[in-house]
């Protein structure tokens, strides 16, 4: 990793936890030295991209970060896009749907909304990378997305988040195989115990996907006679945000959804 990729990465230990962080909490969290540290959130903050606390001296997003994203949005306004159509899903299936965009191995969180009913509930946050080969959007990517994403994999080492994560590169490659197959992803308890997902990707232009959409279930209360409901609603979801974010279902992939349906 180069000392620009080092210097960026410190942004990415921000959450909702931890909207605030101090220089021996960077110093910890991404292993480098003090002094190495130091100098990238100085170089950082000079450039908006960080601002310090001048009570506590810990450091928080920056204005930059607030305005790129500002451009980002008015120009590529994906993330009302999607909004709109998984509010909807979440209505509908009344549990908790989101979704997510490839940024290099990982998936990173756009939007979500919860509409469970029930007493027990998903938790999830926008701020936490999702794994490729253990999230039912993870493996929506790895077959519909970019076939490099795969390739890549096979030289990376598979983190164990569970007893049914898939560790092993054939095993995976194997999954992601029955996904494209089917033309959907289900993770049982992969990523998180008691939590199964269902996953399906969206495109922008081109013939690869750019993210995925994803409902996320209580084990619990997980009823196999819903799936196909639960499909059926993510293709249309799917569907409809492609279409508006100016993509198009390949015809292989269109073609499964509208015999499954």
């Amino acid at each position: 990793m180069g000392t620009i990729a080092k210097a960026l990465n410190l942004l990415n230990f921000f959450s909702e936890n931890a909207p605030e962080l101090g220089l021996m909490d960077f110093k910890n969290l991404s292993g480098q030295d003090k002094a190495t540290v130091y100098r990238h959130l100085t170089e950082l903050e000079a450039n908006g991209f960080l601002e310090q606390n001048e009570k506590t001296r810990k450091y928080r997003l920056g204005a930059a970060i607030v305005r790129l994203s500002s451009i980002r949005e008015r120009s590529f306004p994906t993330r009302r896009i999607v909004s709109e159509w998984i509010d909807r899903l979440a209505e509908e299936v009344q549990e908790l749907v989101h979704a997510s965009l490839i940024q290099r191995l990982e998936m990173s969180p756009l939007y979500f909304c919860d509409k469970s009913r029930g007493a027990t509930r998903v938790n999830f946050s926008e701020a936490e990378m999702l794994p490729l080969h253990a999230t039912a959007s993870g493996l929506a990517a790895l077959a519909f997305g970019p076939p490099s994403l795969l390739e890549k994999l096979s030289n990376k080492h598979l983190a164990k988040y569970s007893n049914s994560t898939p560790t092993n590169f054939d095993t995976l490659k194997t999954i992601v195989g029955e996904v494209h197959e089917k033309g959907f992803s289900f993770s049982n308890q992969s990523y998180e115990e008691d939590v199964c997902s269902f996953g399906v990707p969206f495109f922008e232009a081109g013939p690869y996907a750019c993210g995925t959409i994803a409902i996320a279930i209580p084990a619990t209360r997980l009823d196999s006679s819903k799936a196909p409901f639960y499909t059926k609603k993510l293709w249309e979801a799917s569907k409809a945000v492609s279409r508006e974010l100016g993509g198009n279902i390949p015809e292989k992939l269109e073609n499964k959804w509208r015999q499954a349906a």
